[in-house]
């Protein structure tokens, strides 16, 4: 079955409430080699101005990845996750993400690009925080092939 042109405009369900934790935020620094202070250091992110550790920009793909697997399970997607490759990702930022923000995503499909058998699925998700303020909206492009459909 193909990529179901229909999931273009289809908005998902708000995610539950993600936590950022503390650890999480080094953790992911660490994998990341991002090596700012401000990424471990309670202290250097606070003489920034910042709560706590500020996440490297790339952590909102742990959040955006909740929308996406709402995406993948969808039973009239056409999208198989064996024939999925992660062709693209961007990130517009209102503000870095902090350990204690409370987090919620929201994905669109915002559109479906076919290529003789495959598909190039964007979505984007849109991340608020517990007050409902914009923190970064993530795009993805899915490469999605033919495959053993």
């Amino acid at each position: 079955m193909p990529v179901n042109p229909e999931l273009v405009g289809r908005d998902f369900a708000p995610t539950a409430p993600y936590l950022v934790g503390r650890e999480k935020v080094r953790e992911f620094a660490r994998a990341v080699f991002a090596t700012d202070p401000q990424h471990t250091d309670p202290a250097a992110a606070q003489a920034l101005g910042y709560a706590d550790v500020v996440a490297p920009p790339t952590f909102a793909m742990v959040v955006q990845d909740l929308t996406l697997q709402q995406l993948l399970s969808e039973p009239d997607s056409g999208i198989v996750l064996q024939n999925v490759l992660h062709a693209e990702q961007r990130f517009r930022y209102t503000r870095p993400i902090v350990a204690g923000d409370e987090l919620t995503a929201r994905l669109t499909v915002t559109g479906i690009r076919t290529l003789g058998g495959n598909a190039m699925v964007t979505s984007d998700a849109e991340i608020t925080d517990a007050a409902g303020d914009h923190v970064v909206t993530a795009t993805s492009v899915l490469l999605v092939g033919e495959g053993d459909r």
